[in-house]
């Protein structure tokens, strides 16, 4: 396996809590044991016996598994701190890695923060503000507006800016609370989708009102800081290969960039964060217009990102140990200059694939069970960072991911062919996985080309079954009932098999059929009542499962006898959750 070379560590006495689990918990244990220093591990009941326990020095407890009692409790952390003898908090990504208010509690505790000031995450933290801050500093933006939340002055502005437009949240990130308006007829429910999606999971429903690019790629510049005054970037990161605004692949450097694109955008991400005081590991995102080449200002994540591990594949750079050593306040050894200069005489690519507890051929469908045997190709050009060994358990309690599986090579098309040949060889039992999709992604010509935005998933979807011989089989597909699709779930009765879709009028003898839940979940929504009336393809309710929402929609009119479950309920598998009589054809 490669790894990157940590630097020289600042403390051999520090005591590093990683207040995260799964992948990335394991992976800054990773650079603590380079260091041999010791670390924690938190963890929440159904974590008790998870990797990341294993791998720390020692382990606390934190709570059950509902996340506001255990990895989103500020309490419940900090009181784990103080049990370990603590001296560092590294918040890993996700979770409370970009709450100020976690930020502050660390520091007023008197344990040192693995990550960025507080300001600086505040002022990234809302989109609408980190616009205004790119906008001082210089950097491109998107046509956009965002002075007022009057529904009437939104309208106007996405009149004045041009359809198609895009309505998103100001607060928060992971494709929640986005919604494209194509013509003004579109708009009203754009807005109230976005703003009721983005109240819900982020407590603050201001959105913004921009331009929507058709042809957008995402491509990131890594950023690197410290306390002393110093910034540079590492370099580009392609990451159009997305899936309801979720990463499905990266690598770096970003191909297909003209140079001067690539010089802007990197002196771009240098000046953003050097405008706000940045001080630690931080990613830069911008989305180039495939059809103009022009660039604009998305984010900044204040954080360390799941896609780093290309990043360091290609500069040979730890990144976890420059957090930790720029928390403590050592100042920058590194200089993109020579990072540049070693590009040009040595080049190197890296892809990454996220591998995930989902059936891809069922409509990305959550999956959950032990994993009975992991076999990971021995290879020199192969990197596996994973939440997972053998014996693990995918519960439903947090994200599907079970893995990044990163390979490196002199130049692309290399990369892309042992890529290729990992997925092959790589072997997770017991527990269905995305890895053929993955293969079945990188033989797509765009992407070989590397040639893809955001849109590629949407336009060129996913077979409905594996195009490889033996696919591995869900339990989900000897099912029936309610079955989900990559936009939505489709809602049938019971006695409907999988292939057998209603579109349309009800089915004799089918008065009172239920729908139950395909997995454990979330009610997070329920749009409908005892009594009401729906037609086909509207929204029923939303199950969260595994961080995504599962909209359950009606696949043809039916009137709802009851709804059997209420908003915060955590659903196990096949409880019922509402109650139809279909409705009579005419």
């Amino acid at each position: 396996m490669i790894e990157p070379t940590p630097l020289p560590c600042p403390d051999p006495n520090m005591v590093v809590l990683v207040a995260n689990r799964g992948e990335i918990a394991r992976r800054v244990m990773r650079t603590c044991a380079a260091w041999n220093v010791d670390s924690v591990a938190v963890y929440a009941d159904p974590d008790a016996h998870a990797a990341h326990v294993a791998d720390a020095t020692r382990s606390e407890r934190i709570g059950p598994a509902a996340l506001a009692e255990s990895y989103l409790s500020i309490d419940a952390l900090l009181d784990a701190a103080s049990r370990s003898n603590a001296t560092h908090v590294h918040p890993g990504y996700g979770f409370l890695s970009e709450r100020t208010e976690f930020a502050d509690a660390v520091t007023n505790a008197g344990l040192t923060w693995v990550g960025p000031s507080p300001a600086s995450v505040a002022s990234m933290g809302s989109k609408i503000e980190a616009r205004n801050v790119a906008v001082s500093a210089g950097v491109p933006v998107i046509p956009g507006y965002n002075e007022s939340q009057d529904p009437v002055d939104l309208a106007r502005a996405a009149d004045e800016i041009g359809y198609p437009i895009l309505v998103k949240a100001s607060a928060g990130g992971g494709g929640k609370g986005i919604r494209i308006a194509h013509s003004p007829d579109d708009f009203d429910q754009a807005l109230n989708d976005a703003k009721s999606e983005s109240l819900r999971s982020f407590g603050n429903d201001d959105v913004i009102v921009e331009r929507y690019i058709t042809r957008p790629r995402h491509i990131e510049v890594q950023i690197v800081a410290d306390t002393h005054g110093n910034v540079i970037d590492l370099g580009t990161r392609e990451c159009s290969v997305q899936r309801r605004y979720q990463k499905v692949l990266e690598e770096a450097p970003a191909p297909n960039l003209d140079i001067e694109v690539e010089t802007a955008m990197r002196t771009a991400a240098v000046s953003l964060a050097a405008a706000i005081g940045y001080d630690s590991v931080g990613t830069v995102e911008f989305i180039v217009d495939a059809a103009t080449n022009e660039f604009f200002f998305l984010e900044m994540n204040t954080r360390i990102q799941v896609e780093h591990t290309v990043t360091e594949q290609v500069t040979g750079v730890d990144l976890i140990a420059v957090q930790i050593a720029v928390a403590s306040g050592e100042p920058l050894t590194l200089s993109a200059t020579a990072f540049d200069d070693a590009r040009a005489a040595t080049p190197l690519h890296a892809i990454e694939a996220r591998i995930t507890a989902e059936d891809a051929w069922a409509g990305h469908l959550p999956q959950t069970g032990t994993v009975t045997e992991l076999v990971v190709p021995e290879l020199d050009h192969l990197r596996w960072d994973a939440a997972i060994v053998s014996g693990s358990e995918i519960t439903p309690h947090y994200d599907s991911m079970i893995g990044k599986l990163i390979v490196t090579a002199p130049d692309r098309v290399t990369a892309l062919d042992r890529l290729g040949e990992a997925l092959v060889t790589l072997s997770i039992d017991g527990v269905t996985t995305n890895v053929d999709f993955h293969r079945w992604l990188i033989a797509q010509p765009p992407v070989r080309a590397g040639q893809v935005t955001t849109r590629f998933l949407d336009e060129s979807p996913a077979p409905t079954t594996s195009p490889f011989a033996s696919p591995s089989v869900s339990p989900w597909h000897s099912r029936t009932g309610q079955r989900l699709t990559p936009h939505r779930s489709e809602l049938a009765f019971d006695s409907v098999s999988r292939d057998d879709r209603w579109h349309g009028a009800a089915r004799s003898g089918d008065a009172g059929t239920h729908v139950a839940a395909p997995f454990p979940g979330l009610i997070t929504e329920i749009l409908v009542e005892a009594g009401d009336e729906v037609a086909a393809g509207q929204t029923l309710c939303t199950i969260e499962a595994m961080k995504m929402l599962h909209p359950i929609v009606a696949p043809g009119p039916t009137t709802i006898s009851s709804v059997d479950v209420s908003v915060g309920d955590q659903v196990e598998s096949n409880d019922t959750l509402i109650t139809f009589t279909p409705q009579e054809s005419s």
